[in-house]
């Protein structure tokens, strides 16, 4: 069984996702934090081939060819950066493999940009969550202009865009509580 959360960023995926997956009792795969990995990567070594780079999950770390990178990948400039490589159609080709191998097998809540789209367009149940740009802009601590021109390059790119599958509920985050929302996810779920 597969959860694919996609949305804009800053529309409480990567919280909204962690609580389904724990509601659930789910694997949470937090794809974001493979691009910021993988931005983590070229930043300290621009040439490096990304199909020979180890992006893990331990509990609540993420590793990077076995380093912790939980921290560094959380920073402004990490979250940009990865948004700046995710136009680049070879990383998305490696990292939608890593993420295809990842969720193949068992139960997951996957969040990202495109999971319902092109990294998973199987599965059972597809959420767009999003929020009003001013609360999404809010809760990232950035100026509006700046996250409208994410949503603009990540909606943009010519591989995977970033768009709502067709077959996706629409669950806007503006002022309600995350229990709510995971609560209107899990009860998509089928028992």
């Amino acid at each position: 069984m597969l959860v694919a959360i996609d949305g804009p960023a800053g529309a409480g995926k990567s919280t909204v996702a962690r609580a389904t997956a724990e509601a659930l009792g789910f694997t949470y795969l937090d794809t974001g934090a493979m691009y910021r990995a993988a931005a983590l990567a070229r930043a300290a070594r621009p040439d490096v081939d990304l199909r020979r780079v180890e992006i893990a999950f331990d509990e609540q770390a993420v590793l990077l060819d076995g380093k912790d990178v939980s921290a560094a990948i959380r920073t402004p400039q990490a979250s940009q950066a990865a948004s700046r490589l995710a136009v680049d159609p070879a990383v998305r080709e490696v990292l939608v493999a890593k993420q295809r191998a990842l969720v193949g097998e068992g139960d997951w809540v996957a969040e990202g940009r495109d999971i319902g789209t092109v990294v998973a367009p199987e599965a059972e149940v597809k959420v767009w969550l999003t929020a009003a740009p001013e609360e999404r802009a809010r809760r990232r601590e950035i100026p509006v202009a700046e996250l409208v021109e994410r949503d603009e390059r990540d909606a943009s790119r010519a591989a995977s865009p970033m768009r709502a599958a067709q077959d996706a509920v629409e669950v806007d985050t503006t002022g309600v509580s995350i229990e709510t929302v995971v609560a209107r996810i899990v009860a998509l779920v089928p028992r």
